[in-house]
């Protein structure tokens, strides 16, 4: 069980209400990372884990709430599509050219990665024109 002072009241969360939480934060849209950031922050939960022994993610996938792709996937998926909107914008800036090609370099590895766990297809290939299409 983990306690937390909410107006000088002690509440108690038990296994089962915690994974109930991480449900109905999935439902209002949060990733993993925001509800463990949430229940740290608001529910006063240091580590899910220790309290409900499995982890947010398998809640979720518990629950049939997993997304297609893995989080650090998409995220660096969005950070691509950003930045090659803002080169197609600045033409001369070599800076953000280089931080594009190290976000598709390490797109890249993940997909390698991730195609050989089997959390993506095994054909999937990073390609701009796609990308837009996964952020929007």
């Amino acid at each position: 069980m983990v306690k937390k002072t909410v107006k000088t009241e002690k509440e108690e969360y038990s296994a089962k209400e915690l994974e109930e939480q991480v449900v109905s934060l999935a439902n209002a849209g949060h990733s993993p990372s925001k509800i463990g950031l949430i229940l740290r922050d608001e529910f006063g939960v240091k580590n899910f884990s220790e309290v409900a022994s499995k982890k947010i993610q398998d809640v979720l996938r518990e629950n049939e709430l997993v997304g297609d792709m893995p989080e650090d996937l998409l995220n660096l998926i969005r950070r691509s599509v950003i930045l090659s909107n803002h080169l197609n914008k600045n033409k001369k800036d070599y800076s953000a050219k280089r931080g594009y090609e190290l976000t598709v370099a390490k797109i890249k590895k993940l997909t390698k990665y991730y195609s050989k766990k089997n959390k993506i297809p095994k054909g999937w290939v990073y390609t701009p024109e796609q990308a837009a299409l996964l952020v929007k």
